[in-house]
């Protein structure tokens, strides 16, 4: 209603200052009957009305549906036919939709193709990986050491890229099953020892038998990579124990992954989990690519998991991983 009156708003001025030209017209010919006067002003005002009445009945779904905010594209679709100024601006409306469906399509068909073209490429440039390995994992020369730690990382590196293409994708790739924690996490661990020999850190795991939980195994065991990863990344000193604790707190399963590595400064904590963001030691640490946080916490918002991370500066970090109840 009161964009209707906005919209006329300017319609009124003008009539009433065409009716005030007029009657100052007459009462300049010499016409001076008041009364006459008054009446058919009182008589073109009462058409007036009946106009504006008539104009906002036929066009009331229209203005209703112009103040209200939408909450879907098709909402336009709800404006019954009116005035021709609302009937053209529905068909223009309808035709952008058109439009606007049109090009989101080929978008999306432009995105589905790239992920395609990156699954693909990821699983080609594993083989050339998987038989570079095979050449030098039974030779102990330095040289060969060096490029079984830089295939390591190349293996890294593709399936983080896999991952991330298939984020978008999660609901048609996973799979909830009851798991063992500490099985769970002693065959991540066993798959990341040449990272842990290589940087001299032990891992140590203090999980209680029979303590399950309910998720993929394939996109947590991602998750927990990447958290080794970094946690092994950031630590400087030698023999350095990174500890894996799971308890239960109330109805919640706990997995804790607690480092002793140089922390992470308090200004950055807010950020660690941005796409891209490395912060103060990623400009130390040159490996830093800033997406593992990033896609650890999508995966377990995606799993219905909370990631948590906790650190001081100097004092090493410790990343916690929520699993809700009934989960």
């Amino acid at each position: 209603m009161r964009l209707f009156w906005k919209d006329q708003l300017p319609f009124i001025f003008a009539y009433l200052l065409q009716l005030a030209l007029n009657t100052l017209v007459y009462w300049l010919d010499g016409y001076r009957h008041a009364a006459i006067s008054i009446y058919a002003a009182l008589l073109s005002t009462c058409i007036l009305a009946v106009f504006l009445l008539i104009r906002y009945w036929t066009n009331r779904s229209f203005y209703r549906r112009l103040e209200e905010i939408p909450d879907s594209l098709r909402a336009f679709a709800d404006v019954k036919p009116g005035s021709p100024l609302a009937d053209s601006l529905q068909r223009l409306l309808k035709a952008q939709y058109r439009l606007y469906l049109q090009e989101i399509g080929e978008q999306q068909s432009k995105i589905d193709g790239h992920r395609q073209f990156m699954n693909q490429w990821v699983h080609q440039m594993k083989t050339p990986l998987s038989v570079i390995h095979l050449m030098v994992q039974h030779e102990d020369d330095p040289r060969s050491v060096a490029i079984g730690d830089e295939l390591e990382r190349l293996r890294k590196g593709l399936e983080m890229v896999l991952y991330a293409a298939r984020l978008d994708t999660f609901e048609h790739d996973f799979v909830v099953e009851s798991l063992d924690l500490e099985n769970l996490v002693r065959s991540v661990t066993s798959s990341q020892k040449r990272l842990f020999i290589r940087r001299k850190v032990y891992p140590v795991i203090e999980i209680p038998e029979g303590l399950a939980i309910a998720t993929d195994e394939k996109w947590l065991s991602f998750v927990l990579t990447q958290l080794i990863t970094n946690a092994v990344k950031y630590t400087v000193k030698e023999r350095a124990n990174l500890r894996f604790r799971g308890f239960t707190r109330g109805r919640e399963t706990v997995l804790e992954i607690e480092d002793e590595g140089v922390g992470i400064p308090a200004s950055d904590l807010p950020r660690v989990f941005d796409a891209y963001f490395t912060g103060d030691n990623g400009r130390s640490f040159q490996e830093s690519t800033g997406m593992g946080l990033y896609l650890a916490k999508e995966i377990c918002a995606k799993l219905g998991h909370r990631i948590e991370l906790d650190s001081q500066e100097g004092g090493g970090a410790t990343a916690r991983i929520v699993f809700q109840p009934g989960r």
